[in-house]
């Protein structure tokens, strides 16, 4: 008989007969078999068996030849409308079929109501979205009288107009004379000069704040202007004349520190004429040093596509053309980014391979595939050519620590991300990495730059250690809120889960200062923030896998009130969902329309917690049952990732495709009396710690 890679899985790893093939899998409220489950029969054991299967081959069926997964990662129309206003500003030809693409999508998106939202088709309109986008579809060629423009348009004007936008939509409207240049907030280059003990620093703001400020800085000290054609502009958008508009940034009763700041960035735009030539033409040196040293790699400037417009039209503005090959390299970096769908196209923030595979691997490997089997042998080796083997700025503030971490792109060797690198180590810890001696130093090496990136309050950052100084927040250029890696709880989590997964215990004290943290960090309703993923359910998940491995007492009032939180959540249709306007309104926790990949995150989380025979756990995987698609995967058009909260969210194509197999592969496992693959590895490791980590 023929075998797919699905079905190859079920034959080497599983022993189907626990259960007779004809016996449905009950859920709450009547007599069930053999489970201690009682409920009315929701699923076959068959129809769960055949789901997995076809999931797992539709996952495989997505898989590159060199091992790795690289789904679509999708953003708010203000990426495709910034790469428009970036082509318009290096002058740059686009090809009008890739235009009529991008004015197509952008299109697409518009709300009902005229505007364009931060996420999904459920999402409020926003006006630094909505300007962008009008913006960029008059470049691209629409008039301010087609009836979506004239609609657009009165949405936004009701919105305030244009001098309502954000920070960064202040800049790109000054690139091209919309607004003028002082009514963005001060950024005088020389911050490249100051020293690390002063208030403001590079040192003291997150990876991506930095990558998209140095570049910003040039740009700001230029003050370069492109001049459009009439029909290309938009004063149509301002209630009063953008050249009348003074002191937008205005100061808050009762907000005493963000009033100094405001006055900081007054008196500095005064100031700003009168600072010596030479003092700025260093300053500049050194910004454009710093830029370039970052823009090596073929991945752009921090791999994030706002950092790599804003260096590449800071080098324009330098004078640098296509012939140099920083310039090109970050012109290609960018365009990577673009994605043909049809007739529309999109620009991605930045893509996520590393991400996409090590939770897709995890997925199969906790689904059954066996850690011999071809492909996944392909992803570890490819895993383990991407550990980034370099110190860079992480190493400031641990001099001392030796580089092993796993980035989020396909290359951004600078920025290590703490988030995806216990990610990748549990991942190769399932396929057996630990047992094969060629892999035991970089394996080695990932963990302990992992428990050396632990912050002072016992919790961790994506990027780098103690990022916590807040009051900047409070600066005028921070409007976003998101000037900061602070410790979160999703990405401590992920930490104290991997080391547990090595067989380190509650006493360990990295892991008993990080529950300390978690401790406090928990919300007074039971969940977890989630900084990463939307949002208490994505953080909630996140804290319970990690408990479940530490040793936990699962029936503690803490840990108890977490898991009835999340029943409590369960939607009518048994799935599970939560909206991104939680980052606005926390009251909405846990409320919204129910989605496969935040259903995957509440059934593995309650199913750490001991849930697994619970009402709620088998009402969840009918729902994910119920809504496979014929190619074995799940549909999925919200957004339940985050980049930034309140302000900048995320649609990854792969999470409704993995933690969904996940979340099943789990559920048979923990039903037929099997334990996780993850307890297997940890409870192998108890004995003795096979990495040794001298905390």
């Amino acid at each position: 008989m023929k075998t797919t890679p699905g079905s190859r899985f079920f034959m080497k790893h599983r022993n189907w007969n626990r259960f007779a093939e004809d016996k449905a899998i009950p859920a709450a409220g009547a007599p069930g078999r053999r489970t201690g489950i009682e409920g009315p029969a929701l699923f076959t054991l068959e129809q769960l068996k055949q789901a997995i299967s076809r999931a797992v081959d539709h996952l495989l069926s997505l898989q590159c030849n060199t091992g790795y997964w690289a789904f679509d990662l999708e953003a708010d129309t203000t990426i495709p409308s910034e790469y428009v206003m970036l082509q318009r500003f290096l002058g740059r030809k686009t090809d009008q079929g890739l235009s009529d693409r991008l004015a197509r999508y952008i299109r697409r998106r518009q709300l009902p109501d005229g505007g364009w939202p931060l996420y999904g088709e459920d999402g409020i309109a926003n006006i630094s979205a909505s300007v962008k986008a009008y913006f960029a579809l008059k470049m691209l060629g629409d008039s301010l009288n087609n009836p979506h423009m004239v609609k657009a348009r009165h949405a936004i004007l009701n919105l305030g107009g244009a001098a309502r936008v954000n920070v960064f939509t202040r800049f790109s409207l000054a690139l091209f004379g919309q607004m003028p240049w002082h009514t963005t907030p001060a950024m005088p280059v020389e911050i490249m000069l100051l020293p690390g003990w002063f208030f403001f620093h590079l040192n003291k703001i997150s990876y991506w704040s930095r990558t998209v400020l140095v570049p910003l800085l040039i740009l700001y000290a230029k003050k370069p202007v492109c001049r459009l054609d009439p029909e290309e502009t938009i004063p149509e958008l301002f209630i009063d004349p953008p050249e009348t508009l003074r002191n937008i940034d205005a100061f808050t009763a009762g907000a005493r520190q963000k009033n100094l700041f405001i006055i900081l960035d007054r008196i500095l735009k005064k100031l700003d004429r009168y600072m010596p030539r030479k003092i700025r033409e260093k300053a500049v040196g050194r910004a454009e040093a710093w830029t370039i040293g970052r823009m090596q790699g073929a991945g752009g400037i921090g791999a994030i596509s706002p950092a790599m417009a804003n260096a590449v039209m800071a080098l324009k503005v330098l004078g640098y053309g296509e012939d140099n090959p920083d310039y090109a390299r970050g012109i290609a970096a960018l365009d990577d980014l673009l994605l043909d769908r049809g007739d529309e196209s999109l620009c991605q923030p930045c893509v996520s391979p590393i991400w996409d595979s090590c939770l897709g691997l995890s997925a199969l490997l906790e689904a059954g595939l066996v850690n011999t089997d071809k492909a996944v042998g392909r992803c570890v080796d490819w895993l383990f050519q991407q550990q980034i083997s370099v110190k860079s700025d992480w190493s400031i503030k641990a001099p001392g620590l030796d580089p092993g971490g796993w980035a989020f792109q396909f290359e951004n060797v600078f920025y290590p991300d703490v988030d995806d690198s216990p990610m990748v180590v549990m991942a190769l810890m399932r396929a057996k990495c630990l047992q094969r001696k060629k892999y035991r130093e970089e394996l080695t090496r990932g963990v302990r730059w992992i428990v050396g990136m632990q912050s002072s309050d016992g919790g961790w950052g994506a990027f780098d250690i103690d990022n916590n100084h807040l009051y900047l927040n409070n600066i005028p250029f921070a409007d976003h809120g998101a000037l900061l890696d602070p410790s979160t709880s999703d990405v401590t989590a992920r930490c104290v889960e991997m080391i547990a997964m090595l067989g380190y215990t509650m006493e360990f004290p990295p892991i008993a200062r990080a529950l300390a943290f978690l401790r406090r960090e928990q919300e007074s309703f039971g969940g977890w923030y989630g900084r990463w993923g939307v949002n208490y359910i994505y953080g909630t998940w996140s804290v319970l896998m990690a408990l479940r491995q530490v040793g936990e007492d699962l029936q503690l009032p803490y840990v108890r009130k977490a898991v009835d939180w999340l029943k409590a959540c369960q939607n009518p249709d048994k799935g599970w969902g939560e909206t991104c306007y939680t980052y606005n309104d926390p009251s909405l926790a846990g409320k919204g329309a129910s989605t496969p990949s935040q259903t995957a995150w509440a059934l593995l989380g309650l199913m750490a917690a001991g849930e697994v025979n619970s009402a709620e756990v088998q009402n969840g995987v009918h729902y994910l049952l119920d809504v496979q698609n014929e190619r074995g995967g799940w549909d999925e058009r919200h957004f339940t990732g985050t980049g930034f909260p309140k302000v900048f969210y995320l649609r990854y194509h792969g999470y409704s495709q993995y933690f969904t197999l996940w979340a099943l592969g789990v559920y048979e496992r923990l039903r037929s009396g099997n334990k996780t693959l993850q307890d297997e590895v940890r409870i192998s490791n108890s004995a003795q710690p096979p990495i040794s980590l001298g905390c």
